[in-house]
């Protein structure tokens, strides 16, 4: 879950000009890629509007883009002038249902969840202010960061490309992040909290998000810090809201959930690969960069399988073996689809192999909220 910040960025897009930017059909395939690729736009250079060379085939959308990609933000993505459309792009629906799963989840280990009118609206308005909301404003506001990076590594997205206007991101900023505190407090007082715990997790949320990815402390910069504070908001904000909406959070909940940020941390380890390149020229050090491809590959399948390991010796240890075992039977197809593709390329293979692999844990993640609400 990601959501609110009380500061938001003034900064102009730098090098973009619209008047001079010329358009061109790139003529090359490109090379295999897997996530998010949208509009491609190249600029000319101030001198002569005529002198514009294509792209490098790696750092190009498809040809023939699909307008599905282009709604859910990820690779393939056709060109889009139609402006909500661009601003859908933006918060990356495909990022969307982690944190939907998360409150699902969240709901589940309560033990206090029924299946009637009232508890089913009130878990779709926490999903909206989890997945559109907060999440939709951490896309944003970690895309305007990242427009340096993505002028390099994915020239083609909305804001590096001028697709969209600056006072037209930072509208959208502002609007998702109190759109999603709005949706938070009104949990609270659905759910006749006496102290806001919901709205407060949404704000803590925003806060890390914020410094997740604007500077001065830019904790993507680092890469245990930066994909660890990804993979709690990711796993353990969205449980905790969801949790709190129908029952109590609880100190073994809370070690628990971190503990599985861990694995959250892996998974965010596997979309630094496509960055490289972006991240090395501009200082970051991420995983990749710091210890090279090969090591931080298997850094990134050992916190993603330890500790979905880890957890199931602790459902082990706290009475509910078949809970357990259900979880070591869904970390046997992770482990399988980490060497079919994300050991052999991470790059080529990383949606092809998060598609295959990510759907069994989050399924253990239900079995953890289950065990947990018995």
């Amino acid at each position: 879950m990601a959501s609110v910040l009380n500061t938001v960025p003034s900064l102009r897009l730098s090098n973009i000009n619209n008047t001079n930017r010329v358009r061109t059909r790139q003529v090359f395939t490109p090379s295999p890629v897997s996530f998010t690729r949208r509009r491609l736009t190249i600029r000319a250079t101030e001198t002569d509007a005529n002198e514009v060379k294509p792209e490098a085939p790696g750092k190009s959308p498809a040809a023939a883009g699909s307008s599905f990609n282009q709604l859910l933000g990820i690779k393939g993505a056709a060109e889009e002038t139609n402006i909500w459309k661009i601003r859908l792009q933006l918060t990356k629906p495909v990022t969307w249902p982690p944190l939907v799963w998360g409150v699902v989840c969240g709901a589940a280990a309560s033990g206090n969840f029924h299946w009637n009118v009232e508890d089913v609206a009130k878990s779709i308005v926490c999903m909206m202010m989890s997945g559109p909301f907060l999440t939709g404003y951490t896309q944003t506001l970690n895309d305007w960061y990242d427009r340096e990076i993505d002028a390099i590594n994915e020239p083609y997205r909305p804001i590096p490309s001028g697709a969209i206007s600056e006072n037209e991101v930072i509208t959208q900023i502002w609007l998702l992040l109190l759109g999603g505190l709005g949706l938070a407090g009104l949990l609270d007082v659905w759910a006749g909290h006496d102290f806001p715990i919901i709205f407060y997790l949404a704000l803590g949320g925003s806060l890390l998000s914020y410094i997740y990815s604007a500077p001065p402390l830019k904790l993507k910069q680092n890469g245990w810090i930066g994909n660890f504070a990804l993979g709690a908001s990711y796993i353990s904000l969205p449980w905790w809201a969801g949790q709190a909406l129908f029952g109590t959070l609880t100190p073994d909940i809370i070690v628990l959930t971190t503990l599985y940020s861990i694995a959250g941390l892996g998974i965010a380890i596997v979309n630094d690969f496509k960055s490289i390149e972006g991240d090395r020229e501009l200082g970051l050090q991420s995983l990749p960069v710091a210890f090279g491809e090969e090591t931080a590959k298997w850094i990134c399948v050992g916190a993603i399988d330890i500790t979905q390991i880890s957890v199931a010796g602790y459902l082990l240890g706290a009475g509910k073996p078949y809970y357990a075992l259900a979880l070591l039977a869904l970390i046997i197809p992770q482990v399988i689809f980490q060497f079919q593709y994300f050991l052999k390329d991470p790059v080529k293979y990383d949606v092809k192999y998060q598609a295959s692999a990510q759907p069994f844990l989050v399924l253990g993640l239900l079995v953890t909220a289950l065990a947990t609400s018995h």
